[in-house]
This record gives C-alpha cells, sequence and structure tokens, in this order.
C-alpha cells in the first residue's frame, strides 16, 4: 500500500499542527521557500488542476526540522505503522550482481537485511547507497526506497537503474527518449551519461531516501 495524494499532504498539515505551526511555518523552520506546503502548491492551475506532490527532499526536511520519524508521518497519514513492512536492503555493490534479482528486476535469495516501512508493496526494496557522485543529495550509507511498480519516469525524476550488464546506479533522468536515456550525478565531478535504451533492464523512480 502506497500513501496517497490527499494522505501526504494531510499529514503534513498535520506535522506542522504538531509543532503549533502553520504549513508556512513548518516550511520556513524546513528551511524551504514559505510557500512550499501552501494550498495553492498541491494543485496545478484550472478546475480540476493536477496533483502536485511535495518533493522528497522537502519532505525529509520537514521531517528532520520536526524530528518526526516515517512512523510517525505514516500515524499522521491515517496509515497503521505498529506493525510495519519490512523490505530486502541492498548494497549497490550487491545490486550490481545478476544473481541477485530475479527475471522481475525484484530482490531473490535469503539473509537480506531488511528496513523497515510504513508502507508496504509488492516492487518495493531499498538500496544502500555508495560513492558521492550524487551528493549532497545522497550521501554513501544512505538509503533510498525504490518501487519496480512505478515505471512512470519523467526528467528530473531521481531514479535507480538497472543495466543489462548487471550494474545499478542512482541518478537523476535528465533526458528519455524512444531511444536513449540520459543520466546525470548531482556532484558535477561526474560527467552526464547516455545509454540506449537496449542497454538497460529496468528503471524506477527513488520514493523515499532515509539520512
Amino acid at each position: 500500500m502506497t500513501l496517497s495524494h490527499t494522505q501526504i499532504w494531510k499529514a503534513l498539515d498535520r506535522l506542522a499542527a504538531r509543532g503549533g505551526l502553520s504549513p508556512s511555518g513548518l516550511a520556513r523552520r524546513a528551511g524551504l521557500d514559505a510557500t512550499t506546503f501552501n494550498l495553492s502548491k498541491r494543485f496545478g492551475p484550472g478546475q480540476p488542476g493536477r496533483p502536485r506532490w511535495p518533493s522528497t527532499e522537502s519532505l525529509n526536511r520537514a521531517l528532520a526540522a520536526t524530528g518526526a520519524s516515517l512512523a510517525d508521518f505514516a500515524v499522521m497519514a491515517g496509515e497503521d505503522p505498529s506493525h510495519p513492512a519490512t523490505v530486502p536492503l541492498l548494497g549497490m555493490a550487491e545490486a550490481g550482481e545478476a544473481g541477485f534479482f530475479d527475471d522481475a528486476g525484484l530482490p531473490t535469495g535469503d539473509g537480506w537485511d531488511q528496513t523497515e516501512l510504513p508502507v508496504a508493496g509488492a516492487g518495493l526494496f531499498s538500496l544502500r547507497i555508495s560513492g558521492d557522485s550524487m551528493t549532497p543529495l545522497y550521501r554513501a550509507g544512505d538509503r533510498v526506497l525504490v518501487d519496480r511498480e512505478r515505471t512512470d519516469v519523467r526528467r528530473g525524476d531521481r531514479v535507480v537503474v538497472r543495466t543489462t550488464t548487471g550494474e545499478t546506479v542512482a541518478k537523476e533522468l535528465a533526458s528519455l527518449t524512444a531511444r536513449a536515456v540520459t543520466l546525470v550525478s548531482i556532484n558535477p565531478a561526474y560527467p552526464p551519461r547516455t545509454l540506449a535504451r537496449r542497454e538497460i533492464d529496468w528503471m524506477a523512480r527513488i520514493l523515499w531516501v532515509n539520512q
């Protein structure tokens, strides 16, 4: 089960209220623009406007600013975290080995470390970041949550990509065409990388990072 658009924003409102703050006050405390969590940011223009979601970065900063955990956030969203789900936790080195995934791109075998989550889904697993190509956004040791069922990626998304050679990388999606994908790092020391679509086994959007 995943959190809906309504649940996410409800939880943010409750997170703000718990600290005696307005949505604007919560955004400022998190070091964000004061309008980040305002009602006007939750839907696009028009009637009805397209739902807009808070970014992973803004959510993490709000949680850090208030000292709340993912489980706390799930409670405020109306979910029950009393029996949190666990999903496989892989290091990037492990994730790069072909034997650790089945034909659907999901982790296989026994003995995985586990990471607890307040939500669950058949395609969910987490990866532990190694290296510095995505600093300061993601640092070595951070855990990113990936949903193999969420393949609706677009430009600007942070993604995990698994290649047909068994390599698994976390990058930002710079461009996506019928023939090729260009991936970039946050760290400017690393150049962009372009892969032919035929070189990609699967690509999924990063849903969350636990830092």
